[in-house]
């Protein structure tokens, strides 16, 4: 296990943005599980689980929290094949793109719609990463978590998945992802790279996909305009606070401009949540994870 005093926030986030936290510990293997339990008795604090850092708005200070990093980098590879299934195994520390890269170079079909969405499996899997109408969720054989001090393996019958979240009755509230089995078939490679390349360019012309963003910001409304809409109509694509932004290409993705704060980003988030409130009597709810845990 490898360990780090104060570890910058900015600097493990896709928004750059938040202070420092206790420490760091970096999880690799089955020995560092085992000593996690006396490691977070030693630094205290609240235990943060931070993958690639794609959906993460961390507050500004020094924050009481010990971040918890599952480098668990197997795969992806085949493990199983049943009939037209493909069961392939991914760590939760694999990035999303090498798994899409996998999957196109071995004619693997399934997970074409969640090109462009950065990050690692493990946070896509906790958070049900969706795009162009796929859900990662809806792809999963199984996933191994890390709970209670032990591991344990949970089947695709056993998750509750949802937009944007995902629930494990069995593994509580705190819980590590150290893989996920995905079920895929196979298909022709010209076709799921024309897939893959037109879901990319609709995304990159929509999306704000090389700037300093953590993805969108708000969830969606169960009925009725999408959040980016009513953000747009409540006059917010495009302001500038602080040095933080919503996007002029796509309401819905604050990002910074490069000399931002959290408390600037908090600040902004709460006055526009307020004005489509007031406007459109809709509370929006963050999709973006804010930590230490706290509301928009």
């Amino acid at each position: 296990m490898l360990e780090t005093a104060s570890p910058s926030l900015a600097e493990r986030t896709t928004l750059h943005l938040g202070g420092t936290a206790i420490a760091e510990l970096t999880l690799a293997g089955g020995g560092d599980l085992e000593l996690l339990p006396e490691r977070l008795h030693f630094w205290g604090g609240e235990a943060v689980v931070l993958g690639a850092g794609s959906n993460i708005l961390a507050q500004d200070g020094e924050l009481p929290i010990v971040l918890l990093r599952p480098n668990f980098m197997q795969g992806p590879e085949i493990i199983d094949e049943q009939g037209e299934k493909i069961f392939v195994l991914a760590g939760a520390g694999v990035p999303m793109p090498r798994l899409l890269r996998f999957c196109f170079k071995h004619g693997l079909t399934g997970l074409e719609g969640l090109v462009g969405v950065p990050g690692s499996v493990g946070g896509a899997v906790a958070m049900n990463a969706s795009s162009f109408g796929t859900e990662i969720c809806a792809c999963i054989e199984r996933i191994r978590i890390f709970s209670d001090g032990i591991v344990k393996t949970t089947p695709a019958g056993g998750l509750k998945s949802a937009y944007r979240s995902l629930v494990i009755p069995e593994g509580g509230k705190n819980f590590i992802i150290l893989d996920a089995t995905f079920v895929l078939t196979r298909s022709e490679r010209g076709g799921i790279g024309k897939r893959m390349g037109h879901n990319f360019l609709e995304k990159k012309s929509k999306q704000p996909v090389t700037a300093w963003s953590a993805g969108c910001i708000f969830k969606n409304p169960a009925s009725g305009a999408p959040a980016g809409q009513l953000l747009e109509q409540a006059g917010y694509k495009g302001r500038r606070y602080g040095g933080v932004a919503f996007s002029s290409l796509h309401a819905n993705f604050l990002i910074n401009e490069g000399k931002g704060s959290a408390t600037a980003a908090l600040d902004l988030l709460h006055a526009a949540r307020d004005a489509v409130r007031q406007r459109f009597g809709i509370m929006l709810e963050p999709e973006v994870r804010i930590v230490p845990c706290g509301s928009c």
